[in-house]
């Protein structure tokens, strides 16, 4: 196994850190890594925050499910699904310029997330940690007026990263689905999607009766949860914002 594959299966989520900054190299090498990313027509639709302020990361380790740290992590990076540059650009060089839609928020998203995991895989060959911080989707009014959001811009992912401590290094990753699990050829078989049940079980070692109350337990601390409920209504909310008519 090369060492990219091999980072790759080892990267698990860090969420405690040594008290160690990033420096300026390793931290510049990050970012123009996420530069690097594929992206639709080389149009780049995302803009990366550098969140350095104090006050900011405490309140988004508030905002972002009280995950206190955010507020301490050496470095916090929130990618921004970004059509506004590109838009005023066109609006100012062609007459007629269709306003943005869901395609294109779409698009950029896609964008963002793929810029997002080459940040991801950087660190991880520096040896820093990192951890996805889903809960920047949740709160939309409040985070779009914290980061001074435009319209066309809409923050998809928020990283935090710095060195893990001992413990997190020693820490067993949690187990993946196989690829006969994951991987349907040349199309969509419910026939195997329908086997979701036997996967969770062989994955988490569950007999029936276990797999029933793990079900169960995850079903009401993931998705029938009350930050799950928040996240649909602000995702909805930043569709409508994304999509309303301005003057």
């Amino acid at each position: 196994m090369n060492h990219v594959i091999d980072q790759l299966h080892s990267r698990k989520s860090v969420r405690v850190y040594l008290d160690k900054p990033i420096e300026k190299a390793e931290k510049k090498a990050i970012l123009e890594a996420a530069l690097q990313a594929p992206t639709a027509g080389n149009m780049a639709m995302y803009t990366i925050l550098d969140i350095t302020d104090p006050e900011k990361k405490l309140a988004l380790s508030k905002s972002c499910d009280n995950q206190p740290f955010i507020a301490t992590a050496p470095l916090v990076l929130i990618f921004c699904a970004d059509f506004r540059r590109w838009y005023d650009v066109f609006c100012s060089f062609v007459d007629d310029v269709r306003k943005p839609d869901l395609g294109d928020l779409f698009l950029a998203q896609a964008d963002t997330l793929i810029a997002a995991q080459n940040a991801v895989v950087a660190a991880q060959s520096l040896g820093i940690g990192s951890c996805y911080i889903g809960d920047i989707t949740e709160n939309f009014e409040y985070h779009r007026e914290l980061l001074d959001l435009p319209q066309y811009v809409v923050p998809t992912a928020m990283l935090c990263f710095g060195y893990p401590t001992q413990q997190q290094t020693n820490r067993e990753k949690p187990p993946r689905f196989s690829l006969e699990d994951m991987v349907h050829e040349n199309g969509y078989q419910l026939e195997k999607a329908a086997k979701m049940a036997h996967m969770l079980a062989q994955r988490q070692d569950l007999n029936p009766e276990e797999l029933a109350q793990w079900v169960q337990r995850f079903c009401k601390r993931k998705h029938n949860s009350d930050f799950s409920r928040e996240m649909s209504r602000s995702c909805t909310e930043m569709v409508r914002s994304w999509l309303e008519e301005k003057e």
